[in-house]
């Protein structure tokens, strides 16, 4: 196959931070998606539907001329979020979930939920409204090794979640391991977004020729078996898993420090990533679906009608293209690719 054509798709998971750093990151999302779901996760967080509506309208903004994109916004999950907004969130129609961080887990979520059950009453407002839930599925506890903390939250937190409210709509983010595909097939009202990093590497890339700090995510890489289930459920046809990058940009002097950051960037290359990543176990012809329509389905919203095509190309990533502060280094930089979006 030296062409492919698909409905336009749209990224399920998108960091697209604020001010410059926006301006110079959406046009990449732009070019290949046509909406995205927008993580709250700035300096102070999205919490109410003022502070969404004001972010939205910096995106719009940003939108570079004559193309067309829709923000899908999302609330920042706190222990003072409070069903009233969550009814408000629904009324807006530009919110589409909230996002639930545990407190400590990733990049700015010292805002972040400190107990999940202490918000049982905004998911018994967000199950009554038809608000999604999306879930960073990581346990913090110091005790528990950071290759086990996906595993742990099913079990100690999201599997009690389910049962308390079965008909809460439910996005398990980012999913790194077996456990969690195997979670997300047996649970009713319950999906999960997968990202290209975690289906074309294991965490030995992170220690290939040394400390490699531009594959650091979290949740963090984990072993090829992991890979491999996670890789074939998004390559299984099921309408439980899509597309969503969690392209997380950082300078290059955040990434490459005593203390680096967590987050890969991917939005300059998506689409050609994700192909590559089905080409591997030659499943071209699912990726349409996983990228384009089952994520809209999930979050009861219209596909796409416009297309685009990846063409079989050999081409080499860039070691950076333009940020503030230090430049942004792309997921797998300087590697060449097969397949580019034209």
């Amino acid at each position: 196959m030296q062409k492919l054509t698909i409905t336009r798709p749209d990224d399920w998971h998108l960091h697209l931070r604020d001010g410059a750093a926006l301006k110079a990151v959406l046009p990449h999302t732009v070019r290949q998606f046509s909406r995205a779901i927008i993580m709250p996760n700035l300096k102070p967080p999205i919490r109410s539907v003022a502070d969404a509506a004001a972010y939205r309208d910096r995106i719009i903004a940003a939108i570079p001329a004559g193309e067309r994109f829709e923000p899908l916004m999302t609330l920042y999950l706190t222990d003072n979020t409070s069903p009233e907004e969550i009814i408000a969130a629904k009324a807006s129609q530009f919110i589409k979930a909230v996002k639930y961080y545990p407190a400590g887990a990733t990049t700015n979520s010292d805002f972040g939920v400190t107990d999940i059950r202490k918000c049982d009453r905004v998911f018994a407002a967000m199950q009554q409204v038809d608000l999604p839930l999306l879930l960073h599925g990581e346990v913090t506890d110091r005790d528990v090794d950071v290759f086990d903390r996906e595993k742990a939250f099913i079990e100690r937190h999201l599997i009690p979640l389910r049962l308390r409210f079965p008909k809460l709509r439910v996005v398990l983010e980012h999913i790194t391991t077996s456990d969690a595909v195997k979670f997300v097939l047996a649970a009713n009202n319950v999906a999960a977004t997968i990202t290209p990093q975690h289906l074309l590497f294991s965490r030995n890339i992170l220690f290939k020729g040394g400390i490699r700090p531009h594959f650091y995510c979290l949740p963090i890489l984990k072993r090829e078996q992991h890979r491999l289930a996670v890789l074939q459920a998004a390559t299984s046809g099921s309408p439980k898993f899509f597309l969503g990058t969690d392209s997380a940009p950082h300078p290059r002097n955040s990434k490459e420090s005593s203390c680096g950051c967590a987050g890969c960037f991917s939005a300059l290359h998506a689409m050609a990533l994700y192909a590559e990543a089905f080409e591997s176990v030659d499943s071209l012809n699912k990726l349409e679906a996983f990228a384009s329509f089952y994520g809209p389905d999930f979050y009861q919203l219209p596909r796409n009608t416009e297309q685009i095509t990846l063409t079989k190309k050999t081409w080499r990533v860039p070691d950076q293209v333009p940020f503030p502060e230090s430049g942004l280094v792309p997921l797998g930089a300087g590697q060449e690719m097969t397949w580019q979006m034209t």
